[in-house]
């Protein structure tokens, strides 16, 4: 695996405290594992205002990385835009493939769960996609067909990538550094193809951390994880 990071010169602060429109991404409230209702936007940093110099820092990052994006680069990012649970790690999971019909209805859970957290909190800051905003920026992914939608703070690759990864070094502490490395580079992709600011892919992280923490006190969560664990493959003894 190629291993390749983010380097930022800012840190994100927690601001804002107070709870989010969970109706603001559909009509459901209740998750299957989380109170949606009850999720508040003190979880990450507020998004940087526009204009500001974490704002410029963003721009400057995603133009450096346009201009030395590769191909292979782009195809990868390409392959990863639906952000499923086989996309994102069937080459490193210890689950069995094809996913069994039970650890796929588990899988499908804690992506919707995630999913309608992350766009309940994008729409409360409304910060705009990088190619949006910056005419000199020029996405490697058709917008159209990578599922892209209009709004980027956080990033939900990088939050469910993230979660996902959590997940796995829970089934598999062993290979915990593996999967967290998966995710980054998941991650990662999404700024390398213009399609998210750095500081998108850092709340993201941050967002990932606090729902799976919530995922964890979740006894619905914790039955189905035993369930999971029990899918695991064992490496065979040599």
């Amino acid at each position: 695996m190629i291993k390749r990071t983010l380097l930022f010169g800012f840190a994100l602060a927690v601001s804002l405290s107070g709870v989010i429109n969970a109706g603001a991404a559909g009509k459901k409230t209740g998750g299957y594992y989380l109170d949606l209702a009850a999720q508040t936007t003190s979880q990450i940093a507020a998004a940087p205002a526009e204009g500001s110099e974490q704002d410029k820092q963003d721009l400057a990052l995603l133009r450096d990385w346009q201009a030395k994006r590769t191909a292979e680069e782009c195809e990868r990012a390409k392959s990863e835009t639906s952000a499923s649970f086989e996309e994102l790690f069937g080459d490193v999971s210890p689950l069995p493939s094809p996913l069994p019909k039970k650890a796929a209805a588990i899988l499908k859970k804690i992506k919707k769960d995630t999913d309608h957290t992350v766009d309940a909190i994008k729409n409360y800051y409304g910060r705009k996609r990088p190619f949006n905003r910056d005419g000199e920026l020029k996405p490697c992914i058709d917008p159209a067909k990578g599922n892209i939608g209009p709004l980027a703070y956080p990033s939900g690759h990088a939050t469910i990538s993230r979660v996902f990864a959590l997940l796995l070094s829970d089934l598999d502490p062993e290979k915990k550094e593996v999967y967290l490395a998966k995710a980054d580079e998941a991650a990662l992709n999404r700024v390398i193809a213009g399609v998210h600011h750095p500081s998108d892919i850092e709340a993201g992280k941050r967002l990932a951390d606090s729902i799976y923490a919530q995922f964890r006190k979740s006894p619905a969560f914790r039955k189905d994880l035993e369930k999971l664990r029990a899918l695991v493959k064992v490496p065979a003894k040599i």
